[in-house]
Formats: structure tokens, C-alpha cells, sequence
């Protein structure tokens, strides 16, 4: 076992209920796994859409780790009152479906309080109550649309460009995620549960406030520029020349000295001082050709070589790594951020809970095959015997 690697088991005798689907629902009950919470997968008998949706079950594995999968039939009136039973011990109820979907299945928050006042009741919708988008569909594209996440993504002059990190998504879980441990820790003085509501359109826009300043400062809707706001800030090419050959470098306006610093680095130190570009809002003026003079020292570097001296120099800058080179790299696995997850014949390298819990990070454990648990979750958490559970699947219930 990695040293690097421990359950944190704070959330350890949590139980959480989880009929959520695709990502914003599943990310957020996986990280309530990975806190230790015993997060029971609700699934019809054909699996989750997430699960059936694509030909290999990669999607799957990456938002459902560290789970347990039982599979109910909800059309049934037991499967119904087998899930409601299963709501009278839990401490937390998820689901992400479509707007009024869960209402129409019997399942919606007036009768699960009611079954347990307890009970944190959380959910995840594409818009919030009162929008006049309320009723409409979402997935993580639209998300980040309709946030204001694309319109200030991509050049300046450009077409807006949808972020590539899912924030509509898996941001939307995490800030449900957060939420829920924050009820639960009121709970923990008043006894009673919280009913919890994340759409996904306010949560993109909470990830892009910063748009906000800008908009203040100018008086103006935010406009697409790269993030920096100074010259030079940006990507720069590198050697040979790939898709991803770029370093991203940025030097701070609060910090009169990276620019000196890269002159230093690149050879350039005839224009330390130079009226052209010696101060920041000269050398926007001259955006051009401040990048021109910066890009041709990082074309004769490989951008990892760029990167280590920029950084050297007191200059903040980054590689641009793609997954292959990320998961190529041995320290990832040495520290425990990257582990492998085998589930049935399938294997695939994955991110586990980056935060670390004195020293440790939390063990991936493998998304779970459909119905895995079916026997063993309903025994632990309904006291249903083996025989119990094997007459309810000749019923066609589980």
C-alpha cells in the first residue's frame, strides 16, 4: 500500500442514498465517498444512463468511484417502498434527473421529509426555481453558455469557446457536495435535515464572478480576454512545435519585476528600461511585439524547458500538458494523486480527491458493476436476508 494513500473516513456512517446520473449528481456523491460517507448507487435494472449511454464504461468509472450499485425497480410499487425504506435510514438523498421527474416517480422532497425529517435532500437541476428556463434540459455545454462561462472565454474578437474542464458539471456537484457536509454539520445541533437545490446555470456563473470586476470597471459586459490582463500574459509556443508545445507565462502588474526578470532570462536586458515597454500599460500598447520578442526565445525551447527557467528567473509559467503526458508522469502515482482503477476486465488511470488528510490522500476505490451490492446494501442497510433479497429478483423488484 502507498504510504501516500489513507481513507480519510470523515463522513464515515454517513449513509447517502444516490439516484443521480451522467455527472453534476454523480460527481457530487462521489465525493462524499471519498470522504468515507457509504454512498448506495440507485439503479434501474439496465443501469444508470451514464453507465448504458456509451460503449465502454469509462464514463462511468471516472464519476462513480468508491460507490456501491444496487439495482431497484422503481416502476414497481416495491421496488418504491423498498427505496422510501431505505430513505428512513439514510442522512442524505441525491438525485439530478429532469425537471418534476423525481415528483412523477413518488420520490420528490414532501414525501421524502416526511418518511425522515433527517434527511438532507439534495439536488441538482439545469435552472433554478423562478427562472423562465426553469423546465428546460441541461447538460454541461449548456451550463456554461448560459453562465457566462464562454462569453469570456477564447480571443479577444474571437468566437466564444467553451472551457474544456466540465465546471457545469462537475463544479455544480462540488458546490452541492460542500453544501451537503454543511448541513449535515448543522444538523448535527438542530436534528433536522435541509432541502438543498443547485442549478447548474447559477453555479457556472458563481465560477465565473470574476467577469463581474471587469464589467464593474468598465461599465461594459466582460469581453474575451486571456486572464493577465497585462503584456506579456499568455500561451507561447515552443518547440517542435506540437499541438500542446506552449508555455503559459504571466507577469503581474503588482509586481513591477517579472518583467525585468524575463529580459534577464531571454538576453534581452538592452531594453530594461526601455520607454517603448518599461511600464505596463506601454507594453499593452505594444502587445504585438512585446509577445513577438517573448516567443522567439520559447521557440527554441521545449516548453518543460521553458517553464523550468521562467519559473527560475521569479517568473510565474506553466507547460501546457495534455492527459498522456499528466499520466505519464511517475510522481503523480509516487504522491498518490494518480491511481489505477480496475473494474471487471476494464483499467484505466484516474484522479483521486487531490486534498491531502494529514499527509495522506483518500484511496480510489473501483466504480461499482451494476447491482454489485444489491444483496449486501440492503442487508446492512434494511436487515433483508439473503433470501429476502433473492425472492425480490425473481420478482423482478431488484
Amino acid at each position: 500500500m502507498n504510504p501516500n494513500i489513507a481513507p480519510p473516513n470523515c463522513l464515515a456512517g454517513i449513509k447517502v442514498l444516490d439516484l443521480t446520473q451522467f455527472e453534476a449528481g454523480t460527481t457530487c456523491t462521489e465525493a462524499l465517498a471519498w470522504m468515507g460517507a457509504d454512498v448506495v448507487k440507485v439503479e434501474p435494472p439496465n443501469g444508470e444512463a451514464g453507465r448504458r449511454g456509451v460503449a465502454d464504461p469509462y464514463y462511468f468509472m471516472i464519476y462513480s468511484a468508491n460507490k456501491r450499485s444496487i439495482t431497484v425497480n422503481l416502476k414497481s410499487e416495491r421496488g418504491l417502498a423498498l427505496v422510501k425504506d431505505m430513505a428512513k435510514h439514510a442522512d442524505v438523498f441525491t438525485e439530478n434527473f429532469g425537471p418534476g421527474t423525481i415528483e412523477k416517480l413518488g420520490l420528490g422532497y414532501d414525501v421524502i421529509s416526511a418518511i425522515n425529517p433527517r434527511i438532507v435532500y439534495a439536488q441538482v437541476k439545469g435552472f433554478g426555481e423562478g427562472s423562465p428556463y426553469e423546465k428546460g434540459l441541461c447538460f454541461d455545454p449548456i451550463a456554461q453558455a448560459v453562465g457566462g462561462a464562454m462569453s469570456i472565454t477564447g480571443e479577444p474578437g474571437g468566437r466564444p469557446i467553451k472551457p474544456g474542464p466540465t465546471i457545469g458539471d462537475t463544479g455544480t456537484g462540488m458546490l452541492l457536495a460542500f453544501s451537503i457536509v454543511s448541513a449535515l454539520y448543522q444538523r448535527a445541533a438542530t436534528g433536522k435535515g435541509r432541502r438543498l437545490q443547485a442549478a447548474m446555470q447559477d453555479s457556472v456563473m458563481h465560477y465565473s464572478r470574476g467577469m463581474f470586476i471587469r464589467q464593474a470597471q468598465s461599465g461594459q459586459a466582460a469581453p474575451r480576454r486571456p486572464a493577465g490582463g497585462n503584456a506579456p500574459s499568455g500561451i507561447f509556443p515552443c518547440k517542435p512545435g506540437g499541438p500542446n508545445d506552449y508555455v503559459y507565462l504571466l507577469t503581474s502588474r503588482a509586481n513591477p519585476e517579472h518583467w525585468p526578470r524575463l529580459l534577464k532570462l531571454i538576453g534581452r536586458e538592452e531594453l530594461i528600461g526601455d520607454p517603448r515597454y518599461d511600464k505596463a500599460a506601454a507594453r499593452v500598447e505594444r502587445e504585438a511585439e512585446v509577445n513577438e520578442i517573448i516567443g522567439q526565445w520559447t521557440r527554441q525551447h521545449t516548453k518543460e524547458e521553458a517553464m523550468a527557467l521562467i519559473s527560475g528567473a521569479g517568473v510565474p509559467a506553466g507547460a501546457v500538458f495534455d492527459s498522456m503526458e499528466l499520466t505519464n508522469e511517475p510522481s503523480f502515482y509516487e504522491r498518490g494523486i494518480l491511481q489505477t482503477m480496475q473494474h471487471g476486465d476494464w483499467k484505466m488511470p484516474m484522479t483521486t480527491w487531490p486534498v491531502r488528510f494529514d499527509g495522506a490522500v483518500a484511496p480510489l476505490k473501483p466504480a461499482p458493476l451494476l447491482g454489485e451490492h444489491t444483496k449486501e446494501a440492503l442487508g446492512e442497510w434494511l436487515g433483508l436476508s439473503a433470501a429476502e433479497v433473492e425472492a425480490l429478483h425473481k420478482d423482478g423488484v431488484v
